[in-house]
């Protein structure tokens, strides 16, 4: 595997400074590729934003969810997009014209509340075994990672550190937060300890989590969350953050970056009790 250290330190400035001065406004360009109206989502192959983000694929929030209307699978569009520092969010949309579909990932198949969530055994930052089974009885955050990514998993590791910040000390007690890395071949236990050090990571109650390339994408495809690799090393995938409760249960999803710190953490700690 290839190692990777250390985070572009450009991305930690979008992440940390972004939004102390009012949200951040792009004009960009893009195709569809897929739309999911439970949580005012589209998933969109864009352009490179300069100063934000290359070329890749990723869901947004909709500012408006009447805007799903006016949209369906392999459109052109060119759209404004917003980023307060911590979510990122399309505010206005105009329809150019139409191409046909692509191999991009999809929202269909993201795991449903309620659903036993899929088990996994996988090695940590620390090069230590982890799988669910050993997290029984703990409220877990699990979400999805590269550190690689040129952008949006920073910004929803960041939300997460806060959201481990922001939860009181009894509730602590009882959660764990689970980070699985999407890019096996270059995300090595070095590479994840790197990643979590340089966003600030509380690493005694976070496991970041690799494995060989076959046992990741089996984790990945069963939680609906797999991401496909584009000619330059970036991955499109999809943006989704799974609460699972003491008996190993699906009870909430985030999917893109609208719900905040506050609004996650208070969801763990009344899951676990608190």
């Amino acid at each position: 595997m290839m190692e990777r250290t250390r985070i572009d330190f450009a991305v930690l400035l979008i992440v940390l400074v972004s939004g102390c001065f009012g949200p951040d406004h792009y004009q960009v360009r893009g195709i569809v590729r897929d739309l999911q109206r439970e949580y005012s989502q589209v998933l969109i192959e864009h352009e490179d934003i300069p100063g934000l983000m290359p070329a890749m694929t990723m869901n947004f929030d909709l500012a408006d969810p009447v805007m799903l209307d006016e949209l369906a699978r392999g459109q052109i569009i060119e759209f404004e997009l917003e980023f307060d520092g911590h979510s990122y969010r399309v505010i206005d949309v105009e329809v150019l014209g139409f191409v046909g579909d692509s191999d991009a990932p999809t929202l269909d198949g993201i795991v449903t509340t309620l659903d036993p969530a899929p088990p996994f055994e996988l090695t940590d930052q620390n090069g230590r075994s982890v799988n669910l089974a050993s997290l029984a009885g703990k409220t877990v955050l699990l979400d999805f990672i590269y550190t690689q990514c040129p952008g949006p998993c920073p910004t929803q590791t960041a939300r997460n550190v806060a959201v481990q910040r922001k939860l009181p000390p009894e509730a602590r007690l009882n959660v764990w937060f689970v980070s699985i890395s999407i890019d096996p071949r270059n995300d090595d236990p070095k590479a994840l300890r790197a990643y979590a050090e340089a966003l600030g990571v509380d690493q005694s109650g976070w496991s970041f989590l690799t494995g060989d390339v076959e046992t990741v994408e089996g984790v990945v495809q069963s939680y609906g969350a797999p991401g496909v690799r584009a000619e330059d090393g970036s991955i499109a995938h999809v943006l989704a953050t799974f609460l699972i409760d003491g008996e190993g249960r699906v009870v909430e999803r985030y999917v893109g970056g609208g719900d905040t710190a506050a609004d996650v953490a208070r969801d763990m700690a009344r899951v676990a009790g608190s």
